[in-house]
Order: structure tokens, then sequence, then C-alpha cells
């Protein structure tokens, strides 16, 4: 246990079952059949107390589930449509890409023997070309097949997981950095020491940690293994993002092929002097591409992670319950994340797309900087990127914990919000980021398929030497794209883990004596390593 926390004068009451023997963590004690879910945790524990062993930071009520047979009947919402504005923008947005999509496309289809259909056979060497698409789609299936050992081995060893995650991220960093600077790459060197050394201080600081964070990925594997429903909304995620990769990736080169101004480009029609290809239009073009596709894969992520946390939730309140978890938790939970809580996903999802966009345009500029010797200009930007990069992560975490509360209350994101901040006020960020390294593992991860993926683009534009990269002027928008591309795959891939910690951690803090009576063998471990899990955070009235 870490020294920065006072153990409590007691320790958490223990109780037996009736018979005598406590309730293992596998073999579920049902209550007397008949009696009323809300009053079943006084009729397990007739001596337990929880107001006064549980004190809350705040003040009412807990907003605990019904006992039914549904998901709807037991996380009871208001039938309405939650920030609805934001649908209909999503939706127009959508639209948007697919009209881009469908033009850029289908000019792509129409000049296939320019574009060319592999590696070596495209005649296209003024722009991103087929020997793009192929590069894309290695990365794809390289990062997706990584991810699916990643959650392999999560399920066989937590706490190896976690700490090879980190380990393997500081050794592949270091590699990938020492080969950049050996190449006379140092730009891309110089960035992947700095998130090395980052990486190492971050093992090294937070290493006393790791008992207490494996705990809770046994727990939430072991919820994972017993609810297949979770594996199968991750894999559905997994085949679309992964789809949607694709499209997004084909749609950025034929963007690209199409309006890129060229004399080869037989995609720009001339009139009267004038051509329909420049580069302003591609520019313009290509920053609603990225925009529209981080928009729509954020919303795809987010949807997944709000079902997923339903599953967990119905586990969490109803799984030693008399009914039992409600039907379908993953159906219902789905359901209501594409109806009354979708505009509530799609408002989260836009300010990290922003934000994502945002920081892409500033890699851009500072790419061209280094490229034209440009010094201050291209550290004033680093530096821009770097403190972007910390509002992103800041605001992806918050919103982690937001959906979660969007997804058990099916409250509007400004509300759940709210909850989040109060969660975070009660039991403090440096509790909530530092005592749980399974986020930190999952991002180790990402991040080696990230760097992995974008160490293959650098081979692979070297020896295969396309056309349009002769000045190595594409290798940093290529590689940059495609450690984007692992990144949100592997995220993506991951999610199954990411919500349930964050859903376990939401129903800890809001009724930690549910936990403890139905699952007290576990409850005291965590309890050894986090005391702070006795101050329950109430909702707000």
């Amino acid at each position: 246990m870490s020294e920065k926390y006072s153990r409590p004068a007691q320790p958490p009451p223990t109780y037996n079952q009736p018979g005598g023997g406590q309730s293992p963590f596998n073999e579920p004690y049902y209550p007397q059949q008949g009696v009323n879910s809300s009053d079943y945790h006084q009729q397990q524990r007739p001596d337990y107390d929880p107001e006064s062993q549980f004190p809350s930071e705040k003040i009412v009520g807990s907003g605990k589930p019904d006992n039914a047979e549904t998901f709807d009947d037991s996380f009871k919402v208001k039938n309405k449509l939650n920030d609805w504005p934001f649908t209909i923008l999503f939706i127009a947005t959508l639209a948007g890409f697919v009209v881009v999509a469908g033009i850029v496309l289908s000019a792509w289809a129409n000049n296939y023997s320019t574009s060319g259909s592999g590696i070596y056979d495209s005649g296209a060497s003024f722009t991103l070309n087929t020997n793009t698409v192929v590069l894309f789609a290695f990365v794809i299936v390289i990062s997706l097949v990584l991810a699916v050992l990643m959650l392999c081995f999560a399920r066989i060893a937590p706490k190896r997981f976690i700490q090879v995650g980190i380990v393997l991220n500081v050794v592949l960093g270091l590699a990938s950095s020492i080969y950049y600077l050996a190449v006379g790459y140092y730009s891309a060197g110089v960035v992947f020491l700095v998130f090395t050394l980052i990486s190492a201080y971050c093992y090294w600081s937070m290493r006393g940690r790791i008992p207490f964070s494996a705990t809770v990925l046994t727990i939430v594997i072991d919820v994972m293994k017993r609810n297949p429903s979770t594996l199968m909304t991750s894999l559905i995620g997994i085949i679309v993002s992964g789809a949607f990769a694709a499209l997004f990736s084909a749609t950025v080169v034929a963007t690209y092929m199409k309006w890129t101004p060229s004399d080869e480009n037989g995609n720009c029609s001339s009139n009267e002097g004038s051509t329909s290809c420049s580069r302003s239009k591609v520019i313009g073009i290509l920053v609603f591409v990225f925009f529209a596709g981080y928009y729509i894969t954020e919303v795809i992520g987010n949807v997944i992670h709000v079902t997923i946390s339903g599953v967990y939730g119905s586990w969490y309140y109803l799984s030693r319950s008399d009914q039992g978890m409600p039907r379908f938790p993953a159906l219902g939970a789905f359901k209501r994340a594409m109806t009354w809580s979708f505009g509530s996903i799609c408002f989260g999802s836009l300010i990290v797309a922003l934000l994502q966009l945002l920081k892409t345009l500033i890699q851009i500029l500072k790419n061209d900087a280094m490229q034209n010797g440009e010094g201050w200009q291209a550290i004033i930007l680093c530096c821009a990127d770097c403190i972007l990069g910390l509002i992103e992560w800041a605001v992806r975490y918050f919103n982690h914990y937001a959906y979660s509360f969007i997804a058990l209350y099916g409250e509007s994101y400004m509300k759940s919000a709210r909850a989040t901040w109060d969660l975070f006020r009660a039991k403090g960020l440096d509790a909530l980021v530092n005592d749980c390294l399974i986020g930190a593992g999952l991002s180790f991860f990402a991040l080696f398929v990230s760097y992995l993926s974008a160490l293959f683009s650098y081979l692979y534009l070297r020896y295969t030497a396309p056309g349009y990269n002769s000045d190595g002027s594409f290798y940093a928008p290529v590689i940059a794209f495609t450690f984007v591309i692992a990144l949100q795959l592997v995220n993506i891939a991951s999610s199954v883990i990411r919500s349930g910690t964050a859903t376990f951690f939401v129903c800890l803090a809001r009724d930690p004596e549910v936990f403890q009576i139905s699952y007290p063998d576990e409850f005291s471990r965590i309890f050894a390593d986090y005391p702070q899990v006795m101050n329950k955070v109430a909702a707000r009235q």
C-alpha cells in the first residue's frame, strides 16, 4: 500500500452468509424470494448500516437500479432525447463525409490505370496513390491482430499485463528512437525519445501501485469472461472501426488524387486557363475529411463504451440480487446509447474531435516548419502540440467517466459531467489516476502498437520507394497518420477493459456497500490497497 494513504482506525466489517460461510466470488448468494430489490441488501446483512460504515462525501441518494427482467426496467430513465442538437450535427457530418467519399472514390475508380492496383504499379508520382492504400491496409491488419493478442494476454495474466505493457513501451520507444536518429530522421527520433523518457518516469514513480491495479483488473477480466456480450460488443466495435478506418484512409488518399494540381492528374479539368484542382481545395476538403473521420471514430468508440458500461453496471448492482442480471443487458444498453443518450455521446465526442483536428493542423505546420529550417517556429509549434496533447488527454479521461454516468443514469452530458466532477473532487484526481494503472497499461500497449505501426510505415516507404516520396516530404504525414490509425483501433479494441474499469470505479464510489455485501473477499483486497474506498460519494438531488 502506498505511504500516501493513512489506514482508518478500523478495517471494514466482514459478514458471514447465513449458514456460517462467506459467499465466494463465483458462487452467488441469493436472498430469499419475494424480497423487494430495494431491501435486498438489508435482508442479506440485517446488522449492516451502510450510512455509518460509508460516510458520504456529499449527501443524498445512490440511484441504485431496480430489480427487473430487462435493462430498461432496471436502469430507468426519463424517455427524452438528451442533447439532440448534437445528434443532428453528427448526422450532417456523417452525410457530408459520405458525399465526399463517394465523389473522390468514384474519381479514383475512373482513373484506375493511373493510380494502379498494388504497391509498385502506380503511375501517379505527384501525390499519394494505391501504394499508400496498401500501406494503410497493412497497418490496420497489424493493429487489429495485436489488439486481439493484447486482450488475450490481459485475460491470462492481469498483473503481468500491466508490467509488460510498461516495459515494452519503454524498450520499443527507445529502440525506435535510436533507429530514427541513426538513419538521420532526427525529428521522429527526438519525439520518440521524449515519449520514452516520460513512460520510464511514469513506471518508476507508480510501480508501488501495481498490486491494487492488478486486483481491479482481475475483477474486470473475470466479469468480462462471465459476460461474453462484453467481448462480442468489443469484437463488433473492432470490425466496425476497422472498416471505417479503411474507408477513411482510402478517402484521404483519393482526396489527394482527385484535387492535387498537376499536369499528370487526369482528374483536373481545365476551362479557359483555370483548373478544377488547387492546393487550397485539397487543404479545405482534407480539413473536413479529418474532422469527420475523427468525429465518427470517437462516436463509434463511445457508443461501444456506453454499451459495455451498461453490462458492468448490471453486474455490479444486480448479479447477486434475487432476480439476477437483466436479460440481454448489452442489447438494452446499446439501444439506450443509440436513442436517448446518443446526443450526449455526440456532444462529448465533438469536443475531442475538434481538439484532435486542431492537434493535427499544428503537427502539419510543425513538420513544414522543420522541413523549411524555421527553428523557432518549429519549437513554438512543438510546445503548442504538447500542451494541446495534455488538454486532449484530460478531456478524454474526464469524458470516459462521464460516459459511464450516462450509461448508468441516462442523464445529459452536462449533468453527467457535473457528477464526474463531484467524483473527482471527492476521490481526488491523484487517487483515480495514480492508484489505477490499468488505463496506463492499456495506453502503453496502444502506444506500443502505434510505435510498431509507425516504424512499419517508415520502413515500407523507405524500401518500396513510391514516386510521390522521392524527396522524403511524405514521411512525416504518412507516419503520423498511421500512428493515429493504430492508436484509435487499439483504443477501441481495449474499450471492454477501459469501460469495465471506469464503470467499476463509478459504482464503487457511489455505492461501495453493494460490492462489500456481494463480494466481501474482493472488497477486502481492494480496501487493503485503497482505504479511501470507505468514503462514499452520493448523488446530487
